[in-house]
């Protein structure tokens, strides 16, 4: 098995059918049955437990996990990240933001590293359409504050793409508790603690207006990601 990719998806009933198939039909076209699909629905009121339940029914290589009350996308991400038995492994937002295209860019890419995150803010990576004037700037300021309170070099943390080799992210399923939307900072801030390399890879992201993200998620991630880096970071 080459590469595990791991769906978390909250309420995704509308989307995840047609970003599952196409995902499948790709990697079957590149990687044949070396890869398999791992799909975490988590504290869903919809169908999208019984979607990707019916996707999988036929094919061996599509697992389902359902985690029926709040884990968060971090928690799901990790869960996935237990099951997986991938060479390497990686997750994935459960909409179309990330084409298998620029997945398989990044898996390729982690190559000869610990891992490789997808990266929408250097040079080469593109933001289609591109994001209005409010978004851009809540972006900056979140990367300044992340910058700010943990130094880390990467310039977007919050892609929903990366990969990592098998070997961390076992470690990584051992080690992250962030459950909500600042999953992706503990597991950069522990990759730093621990020396690992990972690298930045730019993308082409399609900018969903379906996301679940809203203005008072994201004073909660500033909010959280304080009480992380002044009680959790320093043990």
């Amino acid at each position: 098995m080459e590469l595990s990719i791991v769906f978390p998806a909250y309420n995704e009933e509308k989307r995840i059918s047609k970003v599952l198939e196409n995902y499948f039909s790709f990697f079957s076209s590149k990687l044949k049955n070396s890869f398999e699909i791992i799909i975490v629905p988590n504290n869903c009121k919809d169908k999208t437990f019984e979607i990707s339940k019916e996707f999988s029914r036929d094919k061996e290589n599509v697992f389902v996990e359902n985690i029926p009350y709040y884990v968060g996308k971090g928690g799901a991400v990790m869960r996935g990240f237990e099951m997986a038995r991938g060479n390497f492994v990686g997750f994935v937002d459960a909409d179309k933001s990330t084409s298998p295209e620029e997945f398989l860019k990044i898996y390729v890419n982690s190559m000869g590293f610990h891992g490789a995150i997808g990266s929408r803010k250097i040079k080469g990576s593109k933001v289609v359409p591109k994001r209005v004037f409010s978004k851009r700037i809540s972006s900056a300021f979140f990367s300044l504050v992340v910058k700010f309170l943990l130094d880390l070099k990467y310039k977007d943390t919050q892609c929903g793409a990366k990969v990592f080799r098998k070997d961390v992210a076992k470690f990584l399923s051992e080690k992250i508790h962030e459950k909500g939307w600042i999953f992706d900072i503990d597991i950069l801030n522990v990759c730093k603690k621990n020396n690992l390399n990972i690298k930045e890879i730019p993308i082409t992201w399609v900018d969903d207006e379906g996301s679940h993200i809203s203005s008072i998620d994201g004073v909660k991630s500033i909010l959280r990601l304080f009480r992380y880096r002044f009680s959790k970071y320093p043990k």
